[in-house]
């Protein structure tokens, strides 16, 4: 059993409605993220490969469009801009063609905070 990982960036803004610090939290502000995404699995015994990094690479630059200096609260289907949601957000659209994801994690180090997602 192999994991394969890959690590793509994005910059972008948000709001958040928080019992505390809930007036900063409120007003729009941004954060500097770095999602990690997570393949496990066998590699083919013909190619030596787990999944081809390309199709991954193609996959993460798309996600990273629609993420990256974009504010937050208006990405459909992602709901409040937490940790949390982003995590299961990117987990949903790359599911599909990546049938051996095994982990989302979603952090921003200026904070020191992350949050990981397994699927359901």
């Amino acid at each position: 059993m192999h994991e394969l990982c890959k690590i793509f960036r994005f910059d972008a803004a948000h709001t958040l409605r928080r019992e505390v610090d809930a007036e900063p939290s409120r007003r729009i502000h941004g954060h500097s993220y770095r999602a990690e995404v997570a393949v496990r699995g066998t590699p083919d015994p013909a190619s030596g490969m787990l999944i081809d990094l390309g199709l991954l690479d193609r996959a993460l630059a798309t996600l990273h469009d629609r993420l990256d200096h974009h504010f937050l609260d208006e990405v459909a289907d992602l709901g409040p801009a937490t940790l949390e949601n982003l995590a299961r957000w990117i987990w949903d659209r790359l599911a599909p063609d990546f049938p051996g994801l095994a982990r989302v994690t979603v952090l921003r180090d200026s904070s020191g905070d992350s949050c990981s997602y397994f699927g359901a």
